[in-house]
């Protein structure tokens, strides 16, 4: 189970994976895992995680702030009107990952956004699991890739035209928008966010 947590010099035990970086653990201390609503904000969080595709999270977090300036702070009508001259300059920006298909799956997930029948919050949330996954006891915890939610939910956007939402990659966003609780059975913040 120690390969699961570190005990970091506050005192603190925390699920391994932000190591001692402090843009990691910041991120691990007070967004991993909360719960997140928005259209807005759940949009970004959707094109982070495509972005993340094949990639570490920390290099995602060290380019946020490049991607919200690249993105029109995820404002989907603004998004969604961006051209091929902007993708273009995009991929010329040092401040995010320059992969033409990610910038070009990130437009068309904002025009499909628009057209949606219901809310973006209300359609990702209404894949949540019955309750939250819970693991009977700390010698079962192991960290999983997908989700018999995540599969339908990749399912349903890749059915509506969205890009770059693999089960994978839509399970990290279960985990990051706090729709199941996959912090270690001893880090500080599972008990915090249990509900």
């Amino acid at each position: 189970m120690t390969e699961f947590v570190i005990m970091h010099p506050d005192g603190l035990t925390r699920c391994s994976w932000p190591k001692q970086d402090p843009l990691y653990l910041q991120y691990h201390d007070t967004e991993w895992g909360v719960k997140l609503v928005g259209e807005n904000e759940l949009f970004e969080q959707l094109a982070l995680e495509g972005f993340q595709a094949g990639l570490s999270w920390i290099t995602i977090l060290k380019r946020r702030e490049g991607f919200r300036k690249a993105f029109h702070n995820f404002e989907i009508p603004k998004v969604a009107k961006m051209t091929e001259k902007d993708i273009e300059r995009l991929m010329e920006d040092e401040g995010i990952i320059r992969n033409r298909a990610k910038i070009q799956s990130t437009i068309a997930n904002a025009k499909t956004i628009l057209e949606l029948d219901s809310s973006l919050t209300d359609l990702i949330w209404s894949h949540a699991p019955k309750k939250s996954r819970r693991t009977q006891s700390p010698k079962d915890f192991h960290w999983i890739a997908t989700s018999e939610e995540s599969m339908a939910l990749s399912k349903k956007l890749r059915g509506l035209g969205f890009g770059f939402v693999g089960p994978t990659t839509m399970y990290a966003m279960m985990q990051s928008i706090g729709m199941v609780n996959d912090h270690a059975p001893s880090c500080f913040r599972r008990g915090q966010l249990e509900h």
